[in-house]
């Protein structure tokens, strides 16, 4: 998406904000029937450096409603993230909020 700004007394200019770091990108981790409990609280541990208790709540939302928010944050960091998700063969998305 581009906006319009003033870049000078008259003069309109488009600032491309397609990537813009203020954006707000979320992480959704998916269910599945191979990774066990404490496999995803690990890994979410690991990749997003929550506690025990908030990734044991994710995990129960994965694990009971199919899915979870588990990370927000800027795109890159995002996809960060679920790059280190990943590793164990789980389904992630990154998506904006």
């Amino acid at each position: 998406m581009a906006r319009i700004t003033n870049a000078a007394p008259g003069v309109l200019e488009r600032e491309d904000t397609s990537l813009s770091p203020s954006r707000n990108f979320v992480v959704v981790v998916y269910d599945n029937d191979y990774n066990s409990v404490e496999e995803v609280m690990m890994i979410l541990m690991l990749a997003t450096s929550c506690d025990e208790e908030e990734a044991a709540i994710e995990t129960w939302e994965v694990h009971h409603l199919g899915k979870s928010v588990v990370h927000h944050d800027t795109e890159v960091e995002c996809q960060r993230v679920a790059d280190i998700i990943a590793r164990i063969k789980i389904q992630v998305e990154v998506r904006e909020e």
